[in-house]
């Protein structure tokens, strides 16, 4: 099950002017700013920066879908045909991600919260 795509995370080369147009877009500072990750929320949605996104593999911006088990929904895509990307890991406090791309190249996010 799955509540939504509200993470997309875009590939940048660089940091500081990507972080400015998104700050001129959604007229708000970042609540995370740091060398590896920008993050912006607005209406709901999570709008994040990686400066390693290319060497990551992203070849543009990578919708997350939240969902409530991220290892059997990922076991679920590549039994669908999806081939891993970027397997599950901790991205800090607990949140996980991982991302596969279907047959066409294109790159779909996962995104599991801690429980607590």
């Amino acid at each position: 099950m799955t509540a939504g795509s509200n993470t997309i995370i875009y590939p940048v080369k660089d940091l500081d002017r990507t972080k400015a147009l998104f700050r001129a877009l959604l007229g708000t500072d970042p609540y995370a700013d740091e060398p590896y990750y920008v993050g912006f929320k607005d209406a709901g949605q999570d709008v994040g920066l990686d400066p390693n996104g290319h060497a990551k593999g992203m070849t543009g911006p990578v919708p997350y879908w939240h969902v409530d088990d991220i290892r059997t929904t990922l076991a679920a895509l590549l039994e669908a045909g999806a081939e891993t990307l970027q397997d599950v890991h901790d991205v800090g406090g607990g949140r996980l991600i991982a991302s596969v791309k279907d047959g066409d190249g294109n790159l779909v996010g996962l995104l599991q919260d801690p429980t607590g």
